[in-house]
Formats: structure tokens, sequence, C-alpha cells
């Protein structure tokens, strides 16, 4: 059974109650370093996180008439190592709670998941924001090591 689309009083208010919630964050949550709202699509959050092995993650969030979207870029196209890069990020979606690995738009590598429109609350949202964050945090350096390895190779090698 599926649940029927949000009116527009509902994706009204549900965007008020982002907009504040992500206010009371940014006043309280060091990691946030800005949200900015899109010009062009509506509904549509960018929150920048201060990450320790990434320097920035941004996250956007779009709230449509059922769900709330989520996606970090995390990755472009890999230059080396694709299969091995590849089997790492597939067997970590088997783990991962509400997100998941996927090839995106340019053929970059983006973690991405959703929330039916009814659950979206604040302690929902603290928690995508906060799991994006840590799932980013525990593969990036891994992931940008295999799939970039010519990048990291010793001076000397190169010589």
């Amino acid at each position: 059974m599926t649940r029927r689309a949000a009116t527009e009083e509902q994706l009204l208010s549900m965007e008020q109650m982002i907009d504040e919630w992500f206010a009371q964050q940014k006043a309280e949550l060091p990691i946030l370093l800005d949200v900015s709202r899109d010009e062009d699509i509506p509904r549509r959050w960018y929150a920048r996180l201060k990450g320790e092995e990434r320097d920035v993650t941004t996250v956007w969030l779009t709230l449509g008439q059922r769900t709330l979207k989520y996606e970090t870029y995390f990755l472009p196209w890999p230059e080396t190592n694709r299969e091995q890069l590849f089997e790492l990020l597939l067997r970590r979606n088997y783990d991962l709670v509400g997100a998941q690995f996927g090839i995106g738009p340019e053929e970059a590598i983006f973690l991405t998941g959703e929330l039916p429109f009814q659950s979206v609350d604040g302690d929902e949202l603290d928690r995508v924001l906060g799991s994006i964050w840590e799932f980013v945090e525990r593969y990036w350096s891994a992931a940008l090591k295999i799939g970039f390895a010519n990048y990291f190779v010793d001076s000397t090698e190169r010589e």
C-alpha cells in the first residue's frame, strides 16, 4: 500500500520545520559549516559539513511529495583499480543503514538515501547528516587510495 502524496500545506510545514532545524543546528553543531537553499530547485538544501579525513562534505537534501532524498558526492570516476574499488563499496553497502553507494551523474560515485515524507523529523535529519558524515569519513580515504593509486606512489618510484 502506498501513502498519499503530501499536500502543498504539508510540504510548506515540513519545509519550515527543516529550515528551523537547520538554524538551530547551525548554532549548536560545530561541524555544520553552512546551510544554503537552491535558488532553482524548490525545497533543496545544501549542508556543508567539516570533516576530518575529507575537508568538507556537502549533503544535498531534496524534499518531494513522498520522500526526502539526500545525497553527497563521494568520488569522481576512479582512474585505477575500478573493480577493487567497486567491490569495496558494494561490500560496504551491505552494512550501511539508510544510505548506499552508487554511480550517479557524470559517472561519479555518490552516497544516497531517502526517507518517506511522514518519517522526516529532527531526529531523522540528525541521523541522516550524522550517518552520511560518518560513512564519508570512514570510507573516503581508503576509496581514494584504491581509485587514485597513482597519486599515492612514492616520489622515488615515479623517477
